[in-house]
């Protein structure tokens, strides 16, 4: 027979023994919830960059589009919003500092160009002509309201970086829109420069509207435009309109009557009438 001794120590075993087993359940229940959080991340995170890669919130540069993506050295596209925001992205800064726009180096410039001048001319009104292969497209430019980005816009212009250059991606469904201003064709071209968003508070996009693309981040604008050329686009007031079109319009709907492909991750594709820019110019007054 064990002795009182010995039981109380037999007592203190089992108590010992059940108390690491409780540990033990503690410590696997607490692992299995850690396991099953990080896998919820993982798959929100796969949802989100799935509707990413779908184009969901890429834009043209995409800067910009054909291919989305959110690096600035990458696709700008401008893409539909689920629901059309009633205010734009947050922006960190302004495009204009004390007077002078700030225009920064980013990524590998398509075709060599410099810096647009830091001081815009802000009473100045410009015209441009964006001449074809199907036509003239006149379209006044918006100075007064978006003056960094008409002055890149002329600056790119006038170093004939738009020369020669296709409109490479027709969007038909959604948004109405013809973009153009990559020299690569690719949506992946760009200036080797960016600069920040204008014009957004309150921003639409009717027919004739000529606005910035971008990679899908705020402030993100390089060389890539589009044109719109059918009211009712799906567009929240995240690309800086800079422009409306006075003549031309018509060309752009009849491009978008013939349709085009449906390439694009982001959307749309290449136009089966194939457009090419075959030069910009700018009258100053």
């Amino acid at each position: 027979m064990a002795t009182k001794k010995e039981r109380q120590r037999q007592l203190a075993r089992q108590a010992h023994q059940r108390r690491m087993q409780r540990r033990e359940d503690r410590q696997r229940r607490e692992k299995q919830i850690a396991v099953a959080a990080i896998m919820a991340v993982l798959v929100l995170a796969v949802g989100l960059g799935g509707a990413a890669i779908g184009g969901v919130f890429s834009s043209a540069k995409s800067n910009a589009a054909a291919k989305s993506t959110t690096t600035p050295s990458a696709t700008a596209t401008v893409t539909p919003s689920a629901t059309p925001s009633a205010t734009p992205s947050p922006s960190n800064t302004a495009a204009m500092v004390d007077g002078k726009c700030i225009y920064t180096k980013s990524g590998t410039a398509s075709r060599k160009v410099k810096l647009p001048p830091r001081r815009p001319d802000t009473k100045a009104t410009y015209t441009a002509t964006v001449k074809t292969n199907r036509g003239d497209i006149v379209m006044d430019l918006l100075n007064s309201k978006a003056p960094c980005t008409v002055g890149s816009f002329v600056s790119l212009a006038d170093q004939r970086f738009y020369s020669n250059t296709p409109c490479f991606r027709l969007v038909t469904s959604g948004i109405y829109v013809l973009q153009c201003g990559d020299p690569t064709g690719t949506g992946e071209g760009g200036p080797g420069y960016e600069f920040n968003s204008e014009n957004l508070t309150g921003a639409t996009y009717p027919a004739g509207t000529v606005a910035m693309a971008n990679t899908g981040a705020p402030d993100s604008n390089g060389s890539q435009f589009f044109f719109v050329y059918k009211s009712g686009s799906e567009l929240s007031p995240d690309y800086t309109p800079f422009g409306t079109i006075v003549k031309g319009l018509n060309i752009l709907q009849a491009v978008a009557a013939a349709g085009g492909s449906s390439s694009n991750p982001a959307g749309g594709g290449e136009p089966h009438d194939k457009v090419q820019i075959d030069s910009v110019t700018i009258k100053k007054t």
